[in-house]
């Protein structure tokens, strides 16, 4: 008869580490640990059924990842939130596996609102012909998408995407992975409100200010889109 330890331990999928390291990030992330003691390897290790190096392995990544710390005779124990890495694709997945939050959605739209404008507007300054082919062809698969010849969700995240890539600008671009997260929550819960998928005409005028090389415009165009869905958001909230 297996013990609980082997069936844990199946559950984790075939990277032992990285199956442990999903586990126990998602348990933080969505609170189980609130207001108890962090076990120690040895009993992460027991109660998986995995090896105490592949639970060393796998605190050293949530700790690098701001979930945890380690202190001399005190243990191991759980970060507060201001203290996690968010610009962390694993975190933010967990994050977003949490019971939905309309004030995460807020902030996930805050950050964008400070981003994306400014990429627009440095888009329609510095892109050269590979970036407005990238931004046009993102545009593109929107139109396929209305006419139900792309998936929607993924046409969207790819022209905002589009947009960062043809700033130029490296660090705009860092925020990549955080931008098509906030977007993919942002879109889902919209597209739920409303009933329908992305504006095309907003979207179309965001393309149109860039490739003329209009920067006032384009920054405008992305607030407006941004705008829009922060009022949807305060009004559900309110």
């Amino acid at each position: 008869m297996p013990q609980t330890g082997d069936i844990a331990r199946e559950s984790l999928g075939r990277n032992l580490t990285y199956g442990l390291l999903d586990h126990i990030g998602r348990q933080i992330v969505t609170g189980a640990f609130d207001g108890k003691p962090f076990p120690t390897e040895a009993e992460l290790s027991a109660q998986h059924g995995v090896s105490r190096s592949v639970t060393r392995e796998a605190v050293k990544m949530l700790t690098a990842k701001g979930l945890l710390t380690a202190r001399p005779r005190q243990g191991t124990s759980v970060q507060p939130v201001g203290q996690w890495n968010l610009f962390d694709t694993d975190v933010l997945r967990w994050l977003l596996e949490r019971k939905f939050s309309v004030q995460l959605l807020a902030q996930f739209n805050q950050l964008r609102a400070a981003i994306e404008p400014a990429a627009a507007a440095l888009a329609a300054s510095t892109a050269d012909a590979q970036g407005f082919a990238l931004i046009a062809a993102g545009f593109a698969r929107m139109e396929a998408a209305e006419r139900g010849e792309d998936d929607g969700l993924d046409a969207d995240i790819a022209f905002h995407l589009a947009i960062l890539r043809a700033s130029g600008n490296p660090f705009f671009m860092q925020f990549r992975d955080l931008v098509a997260t906030a977007l993919r929550t942002s879109i889902r819960f919209t597209n739920r409100i409303l009933g329908r998928t992305a504006d095309l005409a907003a979207h179309g005028a965001v393309k149109d200010a860039i490739l003329a090389r209009n920067p006032t415009a384009a920054s405008a165009a992305m607030s407006a889109i941004i705008g829009d869905v922060m009022l949807l958001i305060e009004h559900t909230s309110s």
